[in-house]
């Protein structure tokens, strides 16, 4: 990890996020989805993938009013830990903050009727709708900054995901 006691540039991080940073605080590990934010390719694919095995272990075990308190829990702590983390790094949404995605993907795979092929159009639909960012997400992207940005936008492209999704299931017989 390393640390500058400048002022960041734009653009610029504080520091270079690595294991020693994602250890250093609770909120680090859990922002950067227990170290999958680390990834130097596609971090936030491989973030949306922490959501699975989450969703596998917790979904049989809770009511589904527990499973919806959980989220928005994790959702509430998100917000809290994406802040801290962001201004730690240095930028309020760096790449490899991907607790956002963790739970927006709980959220679509809630919604996601069973079989692996429902789950694999889940994951394609909240990605690209996470990384195209069609209106509104991107005007909340670029306006809502600190936590809460960071959250509420994988938010809305769960929406979109559930949305084409419901589409989808209405049209097959």
């Amino acid at each position: 990890m390393t640390i500058s006691n400048e002022l960041p540039v734009e653009g610029e991080l504080k520091i270079q996020p690595d294991w020693r940073f994602l250890f250093s605080h609770p909120a680090h590990f859990l922002s950067f989805g227990f170290g999958s934010g680390l990834a130097r390719k596609a971090p936030g694919t491989f973030g949306t993938l922490v959501a699975f095995p989450i969703y596998w272990y917790l979904a049989p075990r809770l009511s589904d009013a527990l499973f919806m308190l959980v989220l928005i829990w994790a959702f509430a702590i998100g917000v809290w830990v994406c802040d801290i983390t962001g201004k730690a790094v240095g930028d309020a949404d760096y790449g490899g903050i991907v607790w956002d995605e963790v739970v927006a993907m709980l959220l679509v795979l809630f919604f996601t009727p069973p079989g692996w092929y429902w789950g694999l159009l889940a994951f394609v639909l909240f990605r690209f709708f996470d990384i195209l960012k069609p209106p509104p997400i991107r005007y909340f992207d670029s306006n809502w900054h600190g936590g809460l940005g960071v959250m509420f936008d994988d938010l809305l492209a769960a929406g979109y995901a559930l949305l084409c999704m419901a589409v989808i299931k209405s049209i097959l017989p």
